[in-house]
């Protein structure tokens, strides 16, 4: 539901809103927020509310403190898990400076809206497209998460063997009271875990709706008792969780969309980017197993390379990146593929030739033709580091607080 300040007011007073909840992420993408009452919302409106940004971890401290938080009317939503004599609402919120200024130092949400300006610049527009997976663990008697998975199914399973069916349509029907619309859901590969996709949208509504959904999960989950897994490798023998990305550019100004020259780009890249789409260790435990990819390379058949291109699909011109996993910080990652594809736009680079073939049935002459991604986050730190593309994108400021240097 699109509306503007004084609608927003309004549906606020009509409908006894009690709270209004301001959210944003920190550096990993990790939602957080401040609740406000109705009677200051006009006020935050017109000024924004200051927040300690130095007591959140790996984000303000050493050199911020106060910042501002600006509501974004596009953005509002009903908070559906709240109960009617306690209706909230939740907006998402652009981050400043106590001047005004943008606050692309660490916030990733600032960071996303500059890469759209200079793709916007260059005469181009993104958009994207995600799959999130999970796992759902029941607790102990006191609450407490365990590895034991809530069901035992498989890919595409069904009731009574899939277990976990009714949640994912509760998380859907909740996601579209909010206004965020899945595209399809089922049961993956893990015992208990679980997929759910979206179809292309713009880049910043594409990650507010990641970070919904994830809120969605985790809340959902709770209700039944449950614990919502993202970890890259909940179950040391079982598939981890990938976090796919659907990338559409177009150009804006006729002609080729060069959309080959983009894929190039996000494959010369991505050893760069790794650290950032892989920010955990236990992330490098995924990589190479079960369907994750491990080489650089792209195919429009094979869904364990690293870049899928398939047909057209709708409108779309198509590139599915499936390195990353569930703990990306979307707004971080879209913002880096969407530098790394003008990057190739701008300088015409060539994609190795497609890769029409299975690596786990290659010979050991075919395989070292091709180059790896980091094989620890030890390594992706160090390719990140030293990278001239990542300083060129990212504040030096970013970079020492995400890769802990």
């Amino acid at each position: 539901m699109k509306l503007n300040k004084e609608e927003i007011l309004r549906f606020v007073k009509d409908n006894n809103i009690k709270t209004i909840h301001l959210a944003f992420c920190d550096i990993y993408g990790k939602e957080k927020n401040i609740v406000i009452m109705p009677e200051e919302l006009r006020a935050v409106f017109d000024d924004g509310v200051v927040f300690n940004a130095s007591e959140i971890k790996d984000f303000g401290e050493g050199i911020y403190r106060n910042l501002l938080l600006h509501p974004e009317y596009e953005t509002f939503s009903d908070m559906p898990w709240r109960q009617d004599d306690d209706r909230a609402i939740r907006m998402f919120c652009e981050m400043t400076y106590i001047d005004g200024a943008p606050f692309t130092d660490r916030g990733t949400k600032s960071l996303l809206k500059k890469a759209l300006e200079d793709a916007d610049r260059a005469g181009y527009e993104f958009f994207f497209s995600s799959s999130l997976e999970f796992y759902l663990f029941k607790r102990d008697e006191d609450g407490n998460p365990t590895k034991e998975p809530y069901d035992h199914a498989g890919m595409y399973d069904i009731p009574p063997r899939d277990k976990c069916e009714r949640i994912r349509r509760n998380i859907c029907l909740a996601l579209a009271k909010m206004d965020v619309f899945p595209n399809n859901t089922y049961h993956e590969r893990g015992p208990a875990q679980n997929k759910i996709k979206f179809n292309y949208n713009d880049p910043l509504t594409a990650a507010n709706n990641v970070t919904t959904l994830k809120s969605i999960i985790k809340n959902e989950a709770a209700n039944q008792g449950l614990y919502a897994d993202f970890s890259p490798k909940p179950i040391a023998d079982m598939p981890g969780n990938g976090f796919h990305i659907g990338v559409s550019v177009r150009s804006t100004v006729g002609g080729d969309n060069n959309s080959a020259y983009a894929v190039a780009g996000m494959l010369h890249r991505v050893r760069e980017m790794t650290a950032f789409l892989n920010p955990k260790e236990e992330s490098y435990k995924r990589l190479g197993k079960a369907g994750a990819p491990i080489y650089v390379s792209w195919t429009s058949e094979n869904r364990e390379h690293l870049i899928r291109v398939p047909e057209t699909v709708g409108n779309y011109k198509l590139a599915e990146v499936r390195s990353c996993d569930s703990m990306v910080n979307p707004y971080l990652a879209f913002a880096l593929l969407i530098y790394s594809s003008l990057d190739g736009i701008k300088n015409k680079m060539e994609a190795p030739p497609v890769s029409n073939f299975d690596f786990e049935t290659a010979d050991a002459a075919t395989l070292a033709q091709y180059e790896k991604l980091p094989a620890n986050f030890e390594e992706a730190r160090e390719v990140a580091r030293n990278s001239e593309f990542i300083r060129e994108h990212l504040s030096e400021d970013l970079i020492k607080m995400y890769l802990k240097l």
